[in-house]
């Protein structure tokens, strides 16, 4: 089942539930998805692939834990459980994230693979990264492994 029809289940679900604040993100997912959809069409696609709604659906993570930083330091814990919540239904459609050790080993394999000997390589092993473990591999987290791996 792809993305797409999984954030329609769900939304339907949620509704019959009555589950208000599910129901929202939910609605929010599929509007930022809309906007997304409508951004490719000067590219000629007229519906992103999972892959594109997985970076949407990680963007929007991210715009949301730096909200709850925010919302931490102005003590607005109201707004802070929201933004938790919305972050769990948003994570719940994103594919398990590699552990830290798991993060060191494909970084070492890339770095193997593309024969990365200096900081130079950086881009080489970034790309072969993305490829390989574009959907469980957050590339944040990834950089700054293949920094210290090549420097030292």
């Amino acid at each position: 089942m792809s993305l797409r029809e999984q954030f329609t289940d769900q939304l339907k679900t949620s509704m019959k539930a009555g589950d208000a604040p599910r129901t929202s993100t939910l609605r929010m997912i599929m509007a930022k998805l809309k906007d997304t959809d409508i951004a490719a069409r000067p590219k000629g696609i007229d519906k992103v692939p999972d892959e594109e709604i997985i970076a949407m659906l990680r963007g929007m993570a991210k715009s949301r834990r730096e909200s709850v930083d925010l919302y931490k330091q102005g003590n607005r814990p109201d707004l802070v459980a929201k933004e938790e919540a919305e972050i769990a239904v948003i994570e719940g459609f994103l594919p398990r994230q590699m552990d830290q050790a798991a993060m060191e080993r494909a970084v070492a394999d890339a770095v193997a693979e593309t024969g990365a000997t200096s900081i130079k390589d950086m881009g080489k092993v970034m790309a072969a990264l993305k490829t390989k473990h574009a959907a469980s591999l957050d590339m944040a987290k990834a950089g700054p492994l293949v920094k210290t791996r090549l420097s030292g």
